[in-house]
Protein backbone atom coordinates (compact mmCIF):
# COMPACT_ATOMS: atom_id res chain seq x y z
CA UNK A 1 0.00 0.00 0.00
CA UNK A 2 1.11 3.15 -0.88
CA UNK A 3 2.22 5.99 1.54
CA UNK A 4 -0.96 8.19 1.02
CA UNK A 5 -3.31 5.45 1.15
CA UNK A 6 -1.83 3.87 4.21
CA UNK A 7 -2.13 8.09 5.83
CA UNK A 8 -6.06 8.14 4.84
CA UNK A 9 -6.10 4.66 6.05
CA UNK A 10 -4.99 5.74 9.21
CA UNK A 11 -7.54 8.39 9.88
CA UNK A 12 -10.66 5.71 8.24
CA UNK A 13 -9.53 2.13 9.17
CA UNK A 14 -11.89 2.12 12.47
CA UNK A 15 -15.04 3.36 10.81
CA UNK A 16 -14.48 0.77 7.64
CA UNK A 17 -14.20 -1.73 10.01
CA UNK A 18 -17.15 -1.07 12.43
CA UNK A 19 -19.45 -0.49 8.77
CA UNK A 20 -18.73 -4.12 7.92
CA UNK A 21 -18.88 -5.37 10.68
CA UNK A 22 -22.27 -3.79 10.98
CA UNK A 23 -23.56 -6.05 8.08
CA UNK A 24 -22.98 -9.10 10.70
CA UNK A 25 -20.80 -11.48 12.37
CA UNK A 26 -17.46 -12.09 10.62
CA UNK A 27 -13.97 -12.67 11.08
CA UNK A 28 -10.79 -10.52 10.35
CA UNK A 29 -9.83 -12.03 6.79
CA UNK A 30 -12.91 -11.43 5.60
CA UNK A 31 -13.30 -8.05 6.53
CA UNK A 32 -10.11 -7.67 5.23
CA UNK A 33 -11.46 -9.05 1.81
CA UNK A 34 -14.99 -7.13 2.05
CA UNK A 35 -13.14 -3.64 1.99
CA UNK A 36 -10.77 -4.77 -0.31
CA UNK A 37 -13.74 -5.62 -2.46
CA UNK A 38 -16.02 -2.89 -1.59
CA UNK A 39 -13.38 -0.27 -2.39
CA UNK A 40 -12.59 -2.07 -5.56
CA UNK A 41 -8.74 -2.65 -4.23
CA UNK A 42 -8.29 1.02 -3.34
CA UNK A 43 -8.01 -0.21 -0.11
CA UNK A 44 -5.69 -3.57 0.72
CA UNK A 45 -5.23 -4.03 5.11
CA UNK A 46 -2.11 -5.68 5.58
CA UNK A 47 -2.99 -8.04 8.76
CA UNK A 48 -0.44 -5.76 10.47
CA UNK A 49 -3.34 -3.07 10.10
CA UNK A 50 -6.11 -4.84 10.04
CA UNK A 51 -5.56 -7.17 13.68
CA UNK A 52 -4.64 -4.28 16.02
CA UNK A 53 -7.48 -2.49 14.59
CA UNK A 54 -9.85 -5.01 15.72
CA UNK A 55 -8.22 -5.96 19.03
CA UNK A 56 -8.58 -1.80 19.60
CA UNK A 57 -12.22 -1.92 18.87
CA UNK A 58 -12.73 -4.90 21.06
CA UNK A 59 -11.07 -3.29 24.22
CA UNK A 60 -13.20 -0.33 23.29
CA UNK A 61 -16.33 -1.95 23.56
CA UNK A 62 -17.52 -1.62 20.05
CA UNK A 63 -17.03 -4.77 19.05
CA UNK A 64 -17.41 -8.14 20.50
CA UNK A 65 -15.72 -11.73 19.49
CA UNK A 66 -16.48 -14.97 19.40
CA UNK A 67 -14.96 -17.99 17.95
CA UNK A 68 -16.37 -20.39 16.07
CA UNK A 69 -15.82 -22.47 12.66
CA UNK A 70 -15.92 -21.14 9.35
CA UNK A 71 -16.59 -22.77 6.05
CA UNK A 72 -13.88 -24.50 6.04
CA UNK A 73 -14.01 -26.09 9.50
CA UNK A 74 -11.03 -23.70 10.79
CA UNK A 75 -11.93 -21.77 13.93
CA UNK A 76 -11.62 -17.85 13.68
CA UNK A 77 -12.58 -14.89 15.80
CA UNK A 78 -15.91 -13.47 14.29
CA UNK A 79 -16.86 -9.97 15.30
CA UNK A 80 -19.86 -8.06 15.74
CA UNK A 81 -21.06 -5.21 16.42
CA UNK A 82 -21.81 -4.41 20.01
CA UNK A 83 -24.60 -1.01 21.13
CA UNK A 84 -21.72 1.06 21.29
CA UNK A 85 -20.12 0.11 18.29
CA UNK A 86 -23.43 0.89 16.39
CA UNK A 87 -23.63 4.40 18.23
CA UNK A 88 -19.77 4.77 17.24
CA UNK A 89 -20.53 4.19 13.54
CA UNK A 90 -23.43 6.67 13.60
CA UNK A 91 -21.00 9.44 15.34
CA UNK A 92 -18.13 8.51 12.90
CA UNK A 93 -20.35 8.34 10.02
CA UNK A 94 -21.86 11.86 10.70
CA UNK A 95 -17.97 13.35 11.14
CA UNK A 96 -16.84 12.16 7.97
CA UNK A 97 -20.07 13.37 6.32
CA UNK A 98 -19.31 17.08 7.46
CA UNK A 99 -15.82 16.67 6.64
CA UNK A 100 -16.48 15.25 3.51
CA UNK A 101 -18.55 18.34 2.68
CA UNK A 102 -16.17 20.94 4.05
CA UNK A 103 -13.53 19.60 1.69
CA UNK A 104 -16.37 20.30 -1.08
CA UNK A 105 -16.77 23.30 -0.18
CA UNK A 106 -12.81 24.47 0.20
CA UNK A 107 -11.91 22.69 -3.59
CA UNK A 108 -15.08 24.14 -5.28
CA UNK A 109 -13.56 27.66 -4.24
CA UNK A 110 -10.68 27.11 -6.57
CA UNK A 111 -12.97 26.24 -9.71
Amino acid sequence: MNNEKSEFLKGTLDMLILNVVALGPIHGYAIAQRIQQISRDFFKLPQGSLYPALHRLEDRGWLKAQWKATDTGRDAKFYALTRQGRKQLEAEVRNWEQLTNAVALILRTAE
